[in-house]
């Protein structure tokens, strides 16, 4: 199967933008730059063409100083101040989400519109929270911050989406398969360190995540309601699919596990409608659906994997067959794969970005 290149189309040939003049190229801030999403940040600005007129790059005190490359230029990083953000017209935050409460407000302050990729605005009913494929109007609605969702719900619901408008799903379950960069480039390292190790037969000391991560798997990394039974993860999938469907009334019930996969999510899906619907209609709505590609190969077993997935734009699908459990034909289950650092994070932001410029 042939891989997707990693550098993807011109903006213009994704379907998100309009023909109105372009305005006056802005001054872009990454806050975050050389965190695991901030480096995807910067390559995806680069590689779809984002026209700026100047980029800064912010991080904390002890990385300023460093050196990152942006169109084959070097820039240095920043430490980030209240001031950083004068003249600033676009920030892309992916710091934290006391990181973006803190400063995020200074920049919208200073003038600037905030793309935040952290958990702190993405439920609060005056942020907008965009997935470009699913909700681009939202962007209109903003009043200086625009919240990007969670990655594993992004990579969840865009492919559920266009099955979603013909007709509506009505209940939801999803259990997810979550790669080491969703929870930053530390724990990749982790990851990395803690296979040698165990290959070596030699001793390794986990800082990073709770459990030990080479050949093993656990319940995500996120504090688990007492009440609810549920963890933070589950419950951002739960909560975040409502509000970017604009539909209260979908019942949802989500289980995620952290995996030795380096990059790139997957996740078994199993999706009731309000009408029958059968895996061909499944195949014909996501073969021209944007933002994911059919991976769907019985006759050589061949479905979505991480290795495809990761540093590829489109989210993979793939395993699409009924729902044995549900004898009223309602009910698919497939199984999806996308690159957590992309569309997952940085691959989403910069849509949204372009969104704003065509808006």
């Amino acid at each position: 199967m042939a891989r997707t290149a990693r550098r993807p189309a011109p903006p213009a040939d994704r379907g998100l933008q309009s023909d109105r003049p372009s305005s006056p190229a802005p001054v872009v801030a990454i806050v975050g730059a050389t965190g695991a999403v901030g480096v995807e940040l910067i390559q995806c600005l680069a590689a779809r063409r984002f026209p700026l007129s100047e980029l800064r790059l912010y991080a904390s005190a002890r990385s300023a100083g460093k050196t990152l490359r942006f169109r084959d230029q070097p820039i240095a990083v920043r430490e980030l101040t209240e001031e950083a953000f004068a003249g600033v017209d676009l920030a892309l935050f992916s710091a934290g989400s006391g990181i973006s409460k803190r400063f995020a407000p200074i920049a919208v302050g200073r003038g600037a519109v905030v793309i935040d990729n952290s958990s702190a605005f993405r439920m609060d009913p005056a942020v907008p929270l965009v997935v470009p494929e699913i909700n681009p109007q939202a962007v209109r609605s903003h009043r200086g911050i625009i919240a990007n969702p969670n990655c594993s719900t992004i990579i969840s619901i865009t492919p559920l989406w266009p099955i979603h408008r013909v007709n509506r799903i009505r209940r939801l379950i999803v259990a997810t398969y979550q790669a080491a960069s969703g929870a930053g480039a530390a724990a990749m390292e982790e990851l990395r360190e803690s296979t040698r190790a165990q290959l070596e037969g030699r001793p390794y000391e986990h800082k990073v995540l709770p459990h030990p991560y080479a050949f093993n798997l656990f319940s995500h990394n996120s504090r688990i309601d007492p009440e609810s039974g549920y963890n933070e993860e589950e419950t951002k999938v739960i909560r975040e699919t409502r509000k970017i469907f604009g539909d209260d009334s979908i019942r949802i019930s989500a289980t995620c596990v952290r995996v030795p996969v380096l990059r790139a999510h997957s996740v078994a899906i199993h999706f009731e409608c309000e009408r029958p619907i059968s895996p061909a209609e499944v195949r014909d709505i996501l073969a021209t659906a944007p933002g994911v590609r059919l991976v769907d190969d019985p006759e050589r077993n061949y479905f979505p994997m991480p290795k495809d997935a990761s540093g590829a734009d489109p989210i993979l699908v793939g395993r699409i067959r009924r729902d044995a459990s549900d004898p009223s034909g309602r009910s698919i289950a497939l199984f999806v794969a996308g690159d957590q650092l992309l569309k997952g994070a940085a691959l989403n932001a910069v849509q949204i970005a372009e969104l704003l410029r065509a808006s």
